[in-house]
């Protein structure tokens, strides 16, 4: 049985936008997100807590969670910045942080300020939100500022996404043209705080809440009245999701953890971040490759409601890179063993190659 702070099923969930359309969905995934301004910072003692609502989230509106994960994630970056009274009462926040080929926005000093010019790939609700923090080049490397999206040099590109998923997250470029902005830590801190792993590991709690409820649609016909009595194959693709949703809890469990206990920092961090991720992406993946197999097509053609959160849960999977990120762990650990065991085998040349001692084998 899975544990209550975790969603096993979506009560009175509503996956996509309703009859007042994608803006009136944005509008209130925003004004949820202002009111979840407190959720516990990652790291502080309880990042769990913090990603059980995000993964409830999840299994409510994926739209809703993929809102708020990204306003609380900004509040998180600027509160370990030190830079918390960058943030407004009321403001709203998005992390524009991509790179993509033919694409580039430069930031040049300005005084004691600095001005952002250029385009910035994937910025999410940028038309909405009022504030943003960004990367963008510098003279010396790479730097994050914090930025106003309300101002007319601020423009989004127009009809530029055509997602399914995730429709209402319009996630389009956007031009800066000289916009004042403030930096947010040095050149390189956003990439290497360690609050980078721990907020890649958060989205992973959204993940999670989606294919939770995807899940849950196949529960619940096993025993739905006036349908067939499920086979052995329907039970199968049910008992193997509830596997890899458990192997879910126990990563994010398991990294949330870590992070309180200060163990995921450094290349600890990036390496856990990658496990957990890769954890629930392959096991969401899974969840929806096996719930479509086991119910067939009509919830997907029928049931609008299953049919936006299975396209919003494909598009946001995508935010993991997949087999590279496996293929980058690899190439971690291979790392690292090598240089383990070259030290063991200096110390004692009869060391067991396969790690003795307490613990567990390498």
């Amino acid at each position: 049985m899975q544990p209550a702070p975790y969603p096993t099923a979506p009560p009175g969930a509503t996956a996509g936008p309703d009859a007042t359309g994608d803006a009136a969905h944005v509008a209130a995934a925003l004004a949820a997100a202002v009111d979840r301004s407190d959720l516990p910072l990652p790291g502080a003692g309880r990042t769990l807590e913090r990603w059980q609502e995000l993964a409830r989230l999840g299994a409510r509106d994926l739209t809703l969670a993929r809102v708020v994960e990204a306003h609380t994630d900004a509040l998180a970056v600027l509160a370990e910045a030190g830079a918390g009274d960058l943030v407004p009462p009321g403001s709203t926040w998005g992390v524009f942080a991509a790179e993509a080929a033919g694409t580039r926005l430069d930031a040049r000093p300005d005084g004691p300020g600095w001005r952002l010019s250029g385009r910035k790939p994937w910025c999410s609700l940028a038309g909405a939100l009022s504030h943003a923090l960004v990367t963008a080049r510098t003279p010396t490397g790479r730097r994050l500022f914090a930025v106003s999206l309300r101002g007319a040099d601020v423009r989004v590109v127009p009809g530029a996404w055509h997602a399914r998923g995730l429709r209402a997250v319009a996630s389009g470029p956007v031009d800066f043209d000289d916009v004042a902005a403030t930096p947010v830590g040095e050149d390189g801190w956003y990439l290497h705080r360690p609050g980078f792993a721990h907020g890649g590991a958060g989205v992973a709690a959204c993940w999670y809440g989606g294919a939770s409820a995807v899940a849950a649609a196949l529960t619940r016909s096993l025993t739905a009245p006036g349908v067939r009595e499920p086979d052995q194959l329907a039970r199968w693709h049910a008992g193997e999701n509830d596997l890899d949703l458990w192997r879910s809890r126990l990563a994010l469990e398991h990294a949330a953890a870590e992070v309180d206990a200060g163990r995921a920092a450094g290349t600890a961090g990036a390496r856990l971040a990658l496990r957990t991720r890769s954890v629930v992406a392959a096991a969401a993946e899974a969840v929806l490759a096996r719930t479509g197999h086991a119910l067939g097509p009509a919830p997907l053609a029928l049931d609008a409601e299953h049919a936006a959160r299975v396209a919003d849960l494909t598009v946001y999977l995508r935010q993991h890179h997949a087999e590279r990120d496996v293929a980058a762990l690899g190439g971690d650990l291979a790392e690292d063993l090598a240089e383990d065991l070259a030290e063991d085998l200096a110390e004692d040349p009869a060391q067991d190659p396969a790690g003795g001692g307490a613990g567990w084998p390498r």
